[in-house]
Formats: C-alpha cells, sequence, structure tokens
C-alpha cells in the first residue's frame, strides 16, 4: 500500500516537472526565434533614428520614446487610485455584501478584452473630454485597463500582513492611517510591487487601446507635450507586417521591433524585481 502511494507521487511530481519543463522551452523556443530574426536588425542607428521609406529602412527611436510615455504616464494614473482603492476596501470597507459586488465587478474588468477598453477611451477621453488622440487620452484608457489588476493584487498583499502587526501598532498609540502608513505598506509593498510588474508587462504590449485614443501610423518625431500623438512598438510592428507598401522589405525590422518590445518588458519587469527585492531584504533587516 505505502508503495503505491509511493508510486503515485513519484509519478505526480514527474508530470509535474514534464509539463513545467514543456512551458519553459516554449518560452524558450519563443524567445530564441525572435532573438534569432530580430538580432540583425539591432544597431544603434536602429535604435536612435526615426523610421523612414514607407518604414521598410530607418529606426524606431520614437516608437520606443511613445512607449515609455505610455508606461510611464498610465502607471502616474493606474497605480495611486489603485492602490488607494484596495487600501480602501481593504482596511476601511467591512465585509458586506456591497464589497463583495464591488470585487466581483473588479474581476469582471480584470477579463473585459481591450479593445472594449479603447471604445471606451476614445468615446470618453477623446471625444467627450476633447483631449483628442493623445498622450494624455492614451495613457488613461491604459490605466483604466490595468486597474483591476492593480487594485486585485494589492488588496491580496495587505491581506498578507499579519494582523498582529495591526494590532501592536494600535496598542503603541499609533491611528489607523499612520498603522497603514509605517506598518502594513512596508511589508506589503513587495508583493504590491507584482502588481506594477504584471501592470507594466500588459501596458506595453497593448495595441487596441492606442490604436483608439494616441497612436499614429508614421510619426517620425518627438512628441512635445502630452496632446501629442506618438508612435508605439505594438502598433508600430501591427503596421509594419500587414499595412507596409514592401512587407518582405520590412520583415526584419518587425522582427527587430518585437526584440526591443521585448526587451523594454523584461528591464522594466527586471527594475521591479529589484525593488521589490531591495524592499524584501529592507524588511527582514529591520
Amino acid at each position: 500500500m505505502l508503495l503505491n502511494k509511493d508510486i503515485k507521487q513519484k509519478a505526480a511530481f514527474t508530470l509535474f516537472t514534464l509539463i513545467s519543463l514543456m512551458v519553459i522551452a516554449v518560452l524558450f523556443i519563443i524567445l530564441g526565434f525572435i532573438i534569432t530574426k530580430g538580432i540583425s536588425a539591432i544597431s544603434w542607428n536602429f535604435l536612435t533614428t526615426a523610421p523612414s521609406d514607407g518604414m521598410t529602412s530607418g529606426g524606431i527611436y520614437p516608437a520606443i520614446v511613445g512607449t515609455f510615455c505610455l508606461i510611464v504616464g498610465s502607471m502616474i494614473f493606474a497605480f495611486p487610485i489603485g492602490i488607494c482603492s484596495a487600501i480602501y476596501m481593504n482596511e476601511y470597507m467591512r465585509e458586506s455584501r456591497l464589497k463583495g459586488f464591488i470585487r466581483m465587478m473588479t474581476n469582471n474588468l480584470a477579463g473585459i478584452p481591450s479593445i472594449v477598453f479603447g471604445l471606451f477611451g476614445m468615446a470618453l477621453f477623446v471625444n467627450q473630454l476633447k483631449f483628442g488622440d493623445s498622450i494624455l487620452a492614451g495613457s488613461l484608457t491604459l490605466g483604466l485597463l490595468t486597474l483591476p489588476v492593480i487594485i486585485r493584487t494589492t488588496e491580496e498583499a495587505l491581506k498578507s500582513v499579519d494582523d498582529q502587526l495591526r494590532i501592536g501598532s494600535y496598542a503603541m498609540g499609533a491611528t489607523k492611517l499612520q498603522t497603514i502608513r509605517k506598518v502594513v505598506l512596508p511589508v506589503a509593498f513587495p508583493n504590491i510591487m507584482t502588481g506594477l510588474i504584471l501592470s507594466i508587462s500588459r501596458v506595453s504590449g497593448e495595441t487596441a487601446p492606442i490604436l483608439f485614443t494616441v497612436a499614429a501610423y508614421f510619426l517620425p518625431k518627438l512628441p512635445h507635450s502630452i496632446f501629442d500623438q506618438v508612435m508605439a512598438l505594438p502598433y508600430h510592428l501591427y503596421v509594419i507586417t500587414t499595412s507596409g507598401t514592401n512587407v518582405e522589405a520590412s520583415r526584419p525590422i518587425a522582427y527587430g521591433t518585437a526584440l526591443v518590445l521585448i526587451a523594454i518588458v523584461l528591464l522594466a519587469n527586471l527594475l521591479a524585481g529589484g525593488i521589490r527585492s531591495y524592499f524584501n531584504k529592507k524588511h527582514k533587516i529591520n
């Protein structure tokens, strides 16, 4: 009987290991394909010049700058609002049907297709509020897109904080706000960074929302204000692979653009992960 249990356990572990290795293998195959196809297009000129000749030559510098603008703009909008909303729901709001309904709607919003957010952003920010096709409209739309993810991950991070820390803080005479600011948030912040990482990854690769609110087909110049249109790497990649005048000539540029986009996501994740590790170590030391 014991032998059968050991065999089943080893079989389960072997199966899980094989599945994990398959997932990792698929990931490396995709990365390897993009790297081998796109590395030939990567050069200093490619990264620092604007596209030319119908986007069949030149570089992607305006698209890189536009992508960074949209990432930063959306995070400036979504991160503070998402954290404050999660703090209110977890620390101040009592368990009730209303709280359950808000959670359910937040989860539903996280699953809505991005193109719906794009249509909403166009109707509200571009047309109703008269922002036009601009960095501001695109950033607000992408911020709304990532807001549910930030709220849910932040709320889970706050829940993971031991209640004994809160009780100890109250016993020392601290107010609820002081407890949240000095005790709860520092402990939860490394896990809150998970929401930021997921949000950055999603924002940097979205095409549908920026198609309706900010992305320009061909704009070989840098923006001067938040009310300017910009090129963005996801939309640029879509355009040069489907609507270019010479698809074959632009194919190396497409793979190079995809490689740069992956690199930006990786660098953003590494930066956020480094910040998370720093606060983890700081909390352990304290």
